[in-house]
């Protein structure tokens, strides 16, 4: 598949690109998932994904899964590309998404050599809160977002609570990261804090 053969935007949405100042989402370029690859297999202990990602799992990914999300009125998922300066620096989106009860999942993920800058990791997961925000509460009418964390990584629990999501429960020992059972966090944020 070639790059110029990408569908420029999400049926279901109104728009191809959400800005806020130098950054933006925009649906997910094909041009971009060999580095989203690179990055969920660096960053393996925080994902649900238990083995490395090959290329051919990669581009039957974006074939399968992403191009028929496109094409839909009510996707299970819709990703975007995130961008700083019209450059990749991670990806994200809505994924476990149930139309019915107007509710999805946030998936986030930041380049490798910004994850473990704070202050970096700080500034971009908080403007993509608020463009996944956007997004979900203005332009496809959600209920509720949540997320799952695993109870790894506290700045980014921190910058969830200070970005309005609130704790919802503690799944103990819920996931095995090496040798440890590990805790996941459940955070929720519904269109009415949002309206508020």
């Amino acid at each position: 598949m070639r790059e110029n053969d990408q569908i420029t935007r999400y049926r279901c949405l109104s728009e191809p690109v959400y800005w806020n100042n130098n950054y933006c989402l925009t649906t997910i370029r094909y041009q971009d998932i060999m580095l989203i690859k690179k990055w969920r297999n660096e960053q393996i202990k925080v994902l649900r994904q238990n083995r490395f990602l090959t290329d051919e799992e990669q581009e039957n990914y974006y074939r399968n899964i992403i191009i028929p999300s496109l094409k839909s009125e009510s996707p299970p998922i819709i990703l975007f590309s995130y961008l700083f300066r019209d450059t990749c620096i991670g990806y994200g989106g809505l994924t476990n998404i149930e139309w019915h009860s107007r509710r999805a999942e946030i998936s986030f993920l930041l380049d490798t050599k910004f994850a473990f800058d704070v202050l970096k990791y700080n500034e971009c997961f908080k403007t993509f809160l608020a463009l996944i925000k956007k997004v979900a509460f203005e332009d496809l009418n959600l209920n509720r977002l949540y997320t799952e964390t695993y109870d790894l990584r506290p700045y980014h629990i921190t910058i969830l609570e200070e970005s309005g999501f609130i704790l919802e429960g503690r799944l103990r020992q819920h996931v095995r990261v090496g040798n440890d059972y590990i805790d996941s966090l459940i955070h929720g944020f519904l269109k009415e804090y949002y309206n508020a």
